[in-house]
């Protein structure tokens, strides 16, 4: 099943199984699986996650609670959970995160890894950064990421894309 809900970095469909959010993926994202595999529309379902999306962007909520199946290969799993440990507004390198995750020689699989994430903005993929800061590649696009990023740093006083 499926959940259509807008946000300020455009629509946001939620995808689940079993009552647990299995992606978040944003309009004309990379690696978004084909339509047909998310389901029929269901606009009763997610309302904790709808309800916390709509208090992230108003500045309220800097942690997400809630239950996800992350599907993907051990070592994607991995770094899907290294990614929610990165504070709200903070950034950290492909790198750091490799070496945070016991595999300092993969940044580029971790890159892979972080391009791969099948729940947006609640796994924080968007605070990963290049070694030297800079934006590097985002599935949701670079607009989308340096909003976000901007957006954690400066609160919900954020014009909307």
């Amino acid at each position: 099943m499926k959940t259509i809900v807008d946000s300020p970095v455009g629509a946001l469909t939620l995808v689940g199984e079993d009552g647990v959010l299995t992606g978040l993926y944003m309009e004309n994202q990379r690696h978004r699986p084909a339509e047909e595999r998310f389901g029929a529309t269901d606009s009763g379902r997610f309302g904790a996650v709808i309800e916390q999306l709509e208090a992230y962007f108003a500045g309220e909520l800097d942690t997400f609670d809630l239950p996800l199946a992350l599907h993907g290969t051990d070592f994607q799993r991995t770094v899907w959970s290294a990614l929610l440990e990165i504070p709200y507004g903070e950034t950290v390198s492909y790198g750091e995160l490799a070496e945070r995750i016991g595999k300092p020689s993969a940044a580029r699989a971790v890159g892979l890894a972080n391009g791969k994430n099948p729940i947006g903005i609640i796994v924080p993929c968007h605070r990963v950064v290049g070694a030297g800061g800079g934006l590097t590649g985002y599935g949701g696009g670079l607009d989308r990421k340096q909003f976000l990023l901007a957006f954690e740093a400066q609160g919900a006083t954020m014009p909307l894309l």
